[in-house]
């Protein structure tokens, strides 16, 4: 049975430099976890310590109630920022060591690496040296690497980096089929459009700290969604008191900033209608990115 990932209260610091403070958080099986931030936010110190090569200075990381050991890193599919390839050594033969050395043995590695290098579009560069390769070529041989094993755990730093559509395409799918199989799966990734597209919840990291943390849907409306109505007079404040407003801009269009958890729009709309016709009526939820840079500004 699939476990939770559990990072509970990691702090790290280098000298006077705090990388993480208090970081918190958990991603269930079977769930998709967006981990962002701006570059030094702690994105890459978190991972590392969850894999083990940064020890940090309190707190620990668990699969369920179980501490990440030696054992259980062997179960963890990871693929650092810094990818770590060997360029003179041929793909195959690579990945067949590294899944060897997951617990492997050599009949099972082969068979697994012939699997994943034809799913993830370079099976027929099995015999090629990595450093042959274009870079998006070696960001898929990269993923290989960190799902030869059959993880138990997904924790991907910056896998989209350098990819074309259709190679984002192709990952995207791998990462919602793991996670189908209720694999916990974690990425930290710039291109906010895919996390808000691919994530089920969503970490927003600030130098060190987690600020921001919960579903993409309750963070993008965390602070209201806005309902611009045009064509009611914009001379009498009719919205100001309604059930749910928490700011009202009158003009040509108006602009009401409303808490979804409260208000009810039909009452909004048969208001407007008693100051005058409804040309348009429309709902807008800020996006990922709009949430991140309010987040990173404060």
């Amino acid at each position: 049975m699939n476990a939770p990932l559990i990072v509970d209260g990691l702090n790290k610091r280098y000298g006077d430099l705090v990388a993480l403070r208090d970081m918190t958080f958990h991603v269930d099986p079977g769930e998709i976890f967006g981990f962002v931030g701006s570059n030094g936010a702690g994105k890459s110190t978190t991972m590392r310590i969850i894999l083990g090569v940064l020890s940090a200075d309190a707190g620990e990381v668990r699969l369920g109630n179980r501490p990440i050991d030696l054992d259980l890193r062997r179960r963890i599919g990871y693929m650092p920022e810094e990818r770590g390839l060997y360029p003179k050594m041929k793909v195959g033969e690579q990945l067949t060591f590294l899944a060897k050395l997951h617990g492997m043995d050599t009949a099972e590695a082969e068979e697994s690496v012939r699997r994943w290098t034809d799913r993830l579009g370079v099976g027929s560069r099995y015999d090629d040296n990595v450093a042959d390769l274009s870079l998006g070529n070696q960001q898929r041989v990269q993923l290989a690497a960190a799902l030869v094993h059959d993880p138990e755990v997904l924790v991907l730093d910056e896998p989209f980096s350098g990819l074309d559509p259709v190679a984002v395409d192709v990952m995207s799918d791998v990462l919602k089929e793991k996670a189908a199989e209720g694999i916990p799966v974690i990425f930290s990734s710039h291109q906010l459009d895919l996390v808000q597209r691919l994530c089920d919840r969503v970490g927003i990291v600030t130098r060190g700290e987690m600020r921001a943390l919960g579903t993409v849907d309750a963070l993008r409306s965390r602070d209201g969604i806005t309902l611009e109505v045009t064509g009611p007079r914009a001379d009498v404040a009719w919205a100001d008191a309604l059930p749910g407003v928490r700011e009202a801009a009158y003009g040509e269009t108006i602009r009401l900033l409303v808490d979804p958890d409260v208000v009810d729009d039909q009452q909004i709309l048969a208001a407007a209608l008693d100051h005058g016709p409804v040309h348009r009526f429309t709902t807008s939820t800020p996006s990922l990115t709009d949430m991140f840079r309010e987040v990173v500004s404060a």
